[in-house]
């Protein structure tokens, strides 16, 4: 038997079913929902920077820009073309800084907007309308 299972069985049982409340949401305040936003924006942000540099260690490690550079050294016939020249690790994470950045914005932006959008739709739909259990 689980712990979940042995404090289960040793709360006090209720008879009838359990209680059931609806609710209705008719408003998402601005400031909650873009600072809810920006910490996902922030979040995405950090898992992006951090997902591009595994990744390009990776393909380092493995050697894949090794066999790049003599694929295009044959199709160019350029002895010293090197694909590391134009996608060194340092352009790379600027690059993928910046996108960073700029989806920290656009997410922070579309949280407003959307709790904005929602707020207004309620004068017409009357809200969202949410059930909860009391068990």
């Amino acid at each position: 038997m689980s712990i979940a299972e042995k404090l289960q069985s040793k709360t006090p049982r209720r008879s009838g079913s359990s209680k059931q409340v609806r609710l209705r949401l008719v408003h998402i305040d601005f400031w909650s929902a873009m600072k809810v936003s920006a910490v996902l924006g922030l979040v995405l942000g950090i898992v992006q920077v951090v997902v591009v540099f595994v990744m390009w260690s990776l393909l380092q490690v493995v050697g894949l820009f090794g066999k790049v550079d003599e694929v295009m050294r044959d199709i160019l016939a350029d002895p010293e073309f090197a694909i590391t020249s134009l996608l060194s690790l340092p352009q790379v994470m600027m690059f993928t800084l910046l996108v960073a950045v700029l989806n920290f914005v656009v997410i922070t932006v579309l949280g407003a907007v959307i709790a904005v959008l929602y707020n207004l739709s309620v004068r017409l739909t009357g809200g969202l309308q949410v059930g909860f259990a009391n068990q």
